[in-house]
């Protein structure tokens, strides 16, 4: 990307204080509902099989607002984007808007779709949930590792230097794993990894209600737990000090002790870590049915299907909502696992 000009720049300044969207970085579409795992941290999976999605009309409705909101990257997400019925017809629309494209996968069709993929998208996140066994059981489908190694074979048989990273959901199925996942990153030749706590707290990923304690137990950590996740992060920070220092771990390392500092305060023990976001005055999540949110863990805003997105993000109970929001005492925001924070000259 270009240089920001002074304008925008400004403008991404005045959002932050007007608490009025004059400018929008990011947006988060999730084109499908429907996704091809059955990952026990997440009820996605658990949606209509008919499927939603978000149709080439759907989106060129609002391409107008999206090049006045000068967004710059879009994350395609989901459920699974690929099982959209024609997911490059979105791409293509928004690739008259110069924006980067990140394509969010399972890694279970990157095979099927690589030519698509390296033609439309500016780079690809896989979940990576563990080494290969690991990853398998997590998965909960056939495979689900060799699958992915041969979609990213295939990506970089079409096209060497594509960029893919991971991100990996910690949780108490792969906490131990933390060093093999991060030597997995490097055999599957991916080029940074990422990672961030199972949200246990909300209702996003097609929650009707929060979980009740048995489905909390089943993926947080135990005290005991913790104690040995903690000693596992400052074995990983002593022994690869290599991959923090080139960015491969994409978290510094005080970042990463922020996770048993998460699972600690859980049970109880401990505060959770101090949350720093500004994303619902950067970014938006747009939902395969419509849905306007601005992140993934609060209430929605509006729907696409309604009201325009400038409307929405621009309406009175939106503004208010930003104004009224404290991300370090909002009891969604105190616990989020996934924060976004932007300064206001920052490309993509």
């Amino acid at each position: 990307m270009q240089r920001l000009a002074a304008d925008e720049v400004l403008q991404r300044q005045l959002t932050l204080t007007t608490h009025r969207i004059s400018t929008l970085p990011v947006v988060v579409l999730l084109p499908h509902s429907r996704c091809n795992c059955r990952c026990l941290m997440c009820d996605i999976w658990r949606a209509n099989q008919s499927g939603q999605e978000i149709t080439r009309d759907d989106l060129a409705r609002h391409l107008a607002d999206l090049r006045q909101l000068h967004v710059r990257w879009v994350v395609l997400s989901g459920g699974e984007a690929l099982m959209h019925s024609n997911l490059w017809t979105l791409c293509a629309l928004l690739k008259d808007l110069e924006v980067k494209i990140s394509l969010l996968s399972t890694g279970l069709l990157l095979a099927r779709f690589a030519p698509d993929i390296v033609r439309w998208c500016d780079e690809v996140i896989v979940s990576l949930d563990g080494s290969h066994e690991v990853h398998n059981t997590i998965r909960g489908v056939p495979r689900a590792y060799e699958r992915l190694a041969a979609g990213l074979a295939a990506l970089r048989a079409l096209q060497p230097t594509f960029r893919v990273t991971a991100r990996c959901v910690m949780q108490r199925l792969n906490y131990h794993d933390l060093p093999h996942i991060i030597d997995t990153a490097h055999a599957l030749q991916l080029q940074q990894i990422s990672f961030l706590a199972v949200d246990v707290a909300t209702t996003a990923f097609n929650r009707a209600t929060p979980w009740d304690a048995a489905r909390v137990a089943a993926v947080a950590l135990s005290a005991d737990e913790v104690q040995h996740f903690e000693g596992i992060v400052e074995e990983v920070i002593r022994n690869y000090a290599a991959d923090f220092a080139s960015g491969f771990i994409a978290e510094r390392p005080d970042k990463l002790r922020r996770l048993p500092q998460y699972f600690r305060a859980l049970d109880g023990q401990g505060e959770f870590p101090r949350t720093v976001c500004n994303a619902p005055w950067v970014s938006t999540v747009i939902e395969a049915d419509g849905t306007v949110r601005p992140c993934f863990f609060h209430r929605a805003l509006g729907n696409i299907h309604q009201q325009s997105l400038a409307e929405i993000l621009n309406a009175d109970e939106a503004m208010a909502f930003r104004r009224r929001l404290d991300v370090t005492h909002d009891p969604i925001c105190r616990q989020c696992v996934c924060t976004l924070h932007m300064d206001p000259h920052q490309t993509f």
